[in-house]
């Protein structure tokens, strides 16, 4: 039976979730900030809390954006040579959505000089956040059940095939200023107070999944699309968390969240500042992953 190591890009959130998590042993290999003239390890000198704070209230935020990095060659490095000194025959890497940025790609082609060591999966999980975090819990937990590689990635294939990210910008500042909104759509954006509920496409990319005037109704839009995907699924068969940047917009989303028979059954995860340092401090919404049932076919 192969010894399987599970790593996770740090965007999976796994640090900023529950503790519980944090005993499973995986290697999260660190993607940098930089911010206000210092550089940061997501995860390890960085607080989400301390960061959003600052993007809300910090003068002149255009003219000081946070920005990021991929890892470093010297760390992904590490990690594998890691694995291969405590014994382990294969590792799975859970990065960052290869939409977001070259991280997969990055890692994918340091894990080709250990081909004769170690069998390494980087896995393109095509979403970010505590989305991506998960899904390497499940394997790590896999792993402890002494599941093969095979198999793991066949039930981690079934639940990115259903999983979701979405959320409402309150603000389209951040958007703008990074060059995601443009020209006559932010002039537009803004003067109309539009908030876009955002989600992962298919392939990775956060997108527009529909344009609401005003944040309160952009979050109630997303409580009626989230309730039609759930529908009558047990809520033991899935696992529902509220996403989140800076505090303001959240507790918004839980005044609103009743009305529409919407309840969370997992612990809240802030977003990873690599991930929200593109989107600002105004961002809240949901992950959702679906847990599969023995009756379900694992290759559906």
């Amino acid at each position: 039976m192969s010894k399987i190591k599970i790593m996770c890009t740090s965007t999976g959130c796994i640090e900023y979730a529950p503790e519980r998590y944090r005993n499973l042993g995986i290697e999260i290999i660190r993607i940098h900030v930089f911010f206000e003239g210092k550089e940061y390890k997501e995860g390890l000198d960085l607080d989400p809390v301390e960061f959003y704070n600052r993007l809300e209230t910090i003068e002149d935020p255009k003219k000081n954006l946070p920005y990021t990095a991929m890892p470093d060659t010297e760390d992904i490095q590490a990690a594998f040579e890691g694995a291969i000194a405590d014994g382990y025959d294969e590792a799975m890497v859970f990065a960052i959505s290869s939409g977001c940025g070259g991280t997969y790609n990055k890692i994918s082609l340091i894990a080709k000089d250990y081909e004769d060591r170690l069998k390494i999966h980087v896995i393109d999980t095509k979403i970010t956040c505590f989305g991506e975090g998960f899904l390497a819990i499940k394997a790590a937990e896999f792993a402890q059940k002494g599941m093969s590689s095979e198999d793991i990635l066949k039930e981690i294939g079934w639940m990115m095939r259903r999983q979701v990210f979405m959320g409402v910008d309150g603000k389209l500042d951040y958007l703008i200023y990074n060059g995601r909104l443009k020209g006559g759509k932010a002039f537009m954006g803004q003067m109309l107070n539009i908030c876009p509920v955002v989600h992962f496409s298919k392939d990775g990319e956060i997108v527009a999944l529909e344009s609401v005037r005003t944040p309160k109704k952009a979050l109630a839009r997303t409580c009626e699309i989230l309730r039609d995907i759930i529908g009558d699924r047990d809520p033991k068969d899935y696992l529902l968390w509220h996403i989140y940047t800076g505090p303001s917009l959240i507790e918004t989303l839980k005044q609103i969240e009743g009305k529409f028979g919407i309840q969370t059954n997992h612990e809240a995860v802030i977003m990873s500042p690599v991930s929200g340092a593109h989107n600002g401090p105004w961002l809240a919404g949901y992950g959702l992953a679906f847990l599969r049932r023995e009756d379900e076919d694992v290759e559906a």
